[in-house]
């Protein structure tokens, strides 16, 4: 039996209901190394209600920072934009100043994951997701084009850094093939504990929709398939009509059946909630939002002549022998690199660029 707690709040009042979360699940940070995920889309100011609430971000950094963990990071790899989008999005959103300084860019520096061969090989995911004791995720409660909705599940897209989340909105080529492979993400480092700010959510064709919806809960477990189910119910919607939901229960990764759910408070179904269409037609019909994740898609590393040494250390470090020396200067086989940019990381000189 999975349990989800749904309780009443504000952004004003939300650190209650965050002490009150971390004291049912009996999450202990104390002396652990602790990565704080919340979810940040794209830069835009903390009212457009996109990103995890600074408020509720804040409240979780002061509850962990409380009980002394051996080390506490704050980081998100927003969207599909690549390293430089990081720092702008904290700070646009009032997200850095809510980090307490424990802010980090995590996709600086990533490793390299075995992955479903159906989409890549390879993946590159945040070194800091991985190597953390505890992580926990902070879902925004948002409706999405592609999956319906958006939360515990979805967040974990967030761990792959740079342009690989276009690389691989693109590999999957159809909304179903998405959600599996979102599902795939989401087990490569599944999160311990799951805080949802649903204070303000998001109906109609998120994830960046106009039409906010007050709805004033926290929600929080610890299984985020189990918490899922609770968000699609609230929205009116059956969680076993959702393919990504269906794959995790498959892969043992929890629940959202309502005789395995125990709710911690008051399940209300949202009226008149606006859901986008089941079939992921508003992203995948969207001739702008497919250009987007094609021009992201295919950006590809390229070394600067002026500061590049020719020392190699890219094409060595390529998981998929992509880069080869060429007159003394990486070239990259643009069918072969799977835009993980362990290159760009790994060049001594700072010569690779994204173009």
């Amino acid at each position: 039996m999975y349990k989800v707690m749904i309780q009443e709040s504000e952004y004003a009042d939300c650190r209650r209901a965050v002490d009150r979360a971390f004291d049912v699940f009996k999450i202990n940070p104390s002396g652990r190394k602790v990565l704080i995920k919340p979810n940040v889309l794209r830069s835009s100011r903390n009212d457009d209600g996109i990103v995890t609430h600074p408020a509720v971000l804040r409240a979780v950094v002061e509850r962990v920072e409380e009980m002394c963990p051996a080390s506490l990071i704050v980081g998100d790899n927003p969207g599909i934009q690549g390293y430089g989008a990081n720092e702008e999005s904290f700070r646009s959103t009032g997200l850095m100043d809510a980090a307490k300084g424990y802010y980090r860019n995590i996709g600086t520096d990533s490793v390299i994951l075995d992955f479903n061969p159906e989409f890549l090989p390879k993946v590159s995911v945040s070194r800091a997701v991985l190597e953390a004791d505890l992580v926990i995720s902070l879902p925004k409660f948002k409706t999405h084009g592609l999956t319906v909705m958006t939360g515990c599940i979805k967040n974990s897209y967030g761990i792959l850094p740079g342009a690989l989340k276009a690389t691989l909105h693109k590999a999957a080529g159809s909304p179903r093939r998405f959600h599996e492979m979102v599902v795939d993400v989401f087990r490569l480092r599944v999160p311990d504990f799951f805080i949802v700010d649903a204070v303000i959510g998001m109906e109609g064709n998120g994830p960046a929709s106009p039409d906010l919806r007050h709805i004033g809960r926290i929600l929080a477990s610890d299984n985020g398939v189990a918490l899922d189910g609770v968000i699609a119910r609230m929205m009116g919607l059956d969680p076993a009509r959702l393919r990504f939901l269906q794959k995790a229960r498959e892969l043992g990764l929890g629940d959202f059946s309502e005789d395995q759910t125990e709710i911690l408070g008051r399940l209300e179904v949202i009226p008149d909630f606006k859901l986008p269409p089941l079939g992921g037609e508003a992203i995948a019909e969207n001739p702008v939002m497919q250009e987007a994740i094609g021009r992201k898609s295919k950006l590809r590393p390229s070394a600067d002549p002026d500061v590049c040494t020719g020392c190699g250390s890219c094409a060595k470090q390529c998981p998929v022998s992509a880069l080869s020396m060429s007159d003394g200067l990486p070239e990259v086989d643009p069918e072969a690199c799977i835009a993980c940019f362990c290159c760009q990381e790994m060049c001594p000189e700072k010569a690779m660029a994204l173009r």
